[in-house]
């Protein structure tokens, strides 16, 4: 008999087991995204400064062909600068949303049991 109230107990747990397994891969996963993300965010604030002397030379020298030119490149720099930033920031979100699910069922109150 007691086997049999066991049996429930095992199964769900096995399950809440493979949930987490999969939770925390999950996690690890999106950790490595958020690392690589955080690298590409740094090389490109360092490309928009390096815009930014670019265009700030070009303006020194009065050249105004090259303040256009460094001008767009700085636009453009800022721009795909954004869509990094975004997306870590995105990432950032995903990562603490999950981590808070992982948390909630470990404590049980995800309202499962």
């Amino acid at each position: 008999m007691g086997s049999d109230l066991r049996g429930p107990r095992v199964t769900g747990s096995a399950v809440h087991d493979a949930e987490f397994i999969v939770s925390s891969a999950r996690l690890g996963e999106l950790h490595e995204c958020s690392a690589l993300l955080r690298r590409t965010r740094i090389r490109a604030e360092e490309i928009v400064d390096e815009a930014r002397a670019l265009l700030a030379e070009a303006e020194a020298q009065g050249d105004h062909e090259r303040i256009v030119i460094r001008g767009a490149q700085l636009d453009e720099a800022r721009e795909a600068y954004c869509k990094v930033l975004n997306a870590y920031v995105t990432i950032c979100r995903r990562i603490n949303e999950e981590r808070q699910e992982i948390m909630q069922a470990l404590t049980g109150l995800s309202g499962t049991t």
